[in-house]
Formats: C-alpha cells, sequence, structure tokens
C-alpha cells in the first residue's frame, strides 16, 4: 500500500501537545491532516509539513527521505519528494501549496526520525504558504482519526 505524506513541526518544542492514541497510531490535535497522511502545523503565513505516525507506521523503517530544494514551489495535492523505507517507497504530497523555505537537512542523515519522532524532529520542509484557503480542504484531528480507522478498517 502507497502512502502519501503531509508535514508540519511544533514551532515550540517546550509546549505540551494533546494526543490521541489511536490504535497503535498517534494524532495530535492542532493539526491539520491530508488523506494522504500528510500533517501540518500552520504560524502566520508559514506551515511545517510531515508525515503522520500513521503513515510512518504503515511503511515500517524509513531509510532515504527525498527532499526538495529550498525555494521550489510546491502545490496543494502534489507530490514534492518520496520516503524510501525497508518496505516501499512512498510520495509525499504537500497538504499546501507555496514556496519551500527550509528543508529538514537533519533527515539526510538521520532518516528514521520520520519513524521516531513524525510530529517533531522528524517534519521535513517548512513553506510560505500562499493561498490560505486550501487549509479549509483538510482535516482536523478527530476527522483524521475516523478517517485512519476507516481506512485500516477497509484492510
Amino acid at each position: 500500500m502507497a502512502a502519501r505524506l503531509l508535514w508540519a513541526s511544533r514551532a515550540a518544542s517546550h509546549l505540551r501537545i494533546s494526543v490521541f492514541p489511536r490504535g497503535f497510531a498517534t494524532v495530535v490535535k492542532d493539526l491539520k491532516y491530508a488523506d494522504s497522511h500528510e500533517w501540518v502545523k500552520v504560524g502566520g503565513n508559514s506551515a511545517t509539513i510531515g508525515i503522520t505516525d500513521h503513515a510512518q507506521d504503515h511503511l515500517g523503517d524509513v531509510v532515504y527521505v527525498e527532499l526538495p530544494e529550498v525555494g521550489a514551489a510546491v502545490t496543494q495535492n502534489t507530490n514534492f519528494g518520496a520516503v524510501e523505507s525497508v518496505k516501499a517507497t512512498s510520495d509525499i504530497n504537500s497538504p499546501v501549496s507555496g514556496k519551500v523555505v527550509e528543508v529538514n537537512e537533519e533527515l539526510n542523515s538521520s532518516p528514521g526520525l520520520v519513524n521516531s519522532s513524525p510530529y517533531e524532529k522528524g517534519w521535513i520542509i517548512k513553506v510560505e504558504i500562499s493561498d490560505a484557503g486550501e487549509l479549509k480542504n483538510l482535516k482536523d484531528s478527530d476527522q483524521y482519526s475516523k478517517f485512519c480507522e476507516e481506512e485500516d478498517a477497509e484492510h
């Protein structure tokens, strides 16, 4: 099963975040989620993007992350990179449109951060959002949890 991915990062790592355990995956409150299993954390016109705990769990051990170049344009629901795991290679889609302003270079030497810390250290890119209206197309934590439960029940 190919999983698609979404990214967002916590702006302040010292803040406590609420999580909802769902089976073996965690969904973080206050993030937005794409159907392709990427998450996004919005702060002003900036978005941090990553893949969800649900996605990394289905992928297995991540061994490589293909990152875009800083300055690259990304479009909502369009591929900007890939995650290679011991099981498969899966596209990462952007949950928002905009310009890449930062990539997580640490993933070049430590791709396993996507597994061990998907919502914190394993973020993939940061984007300057070009159309904030696109955020309404994403799921909140409750909607995403339900989506994952329904998707897992189908398989």
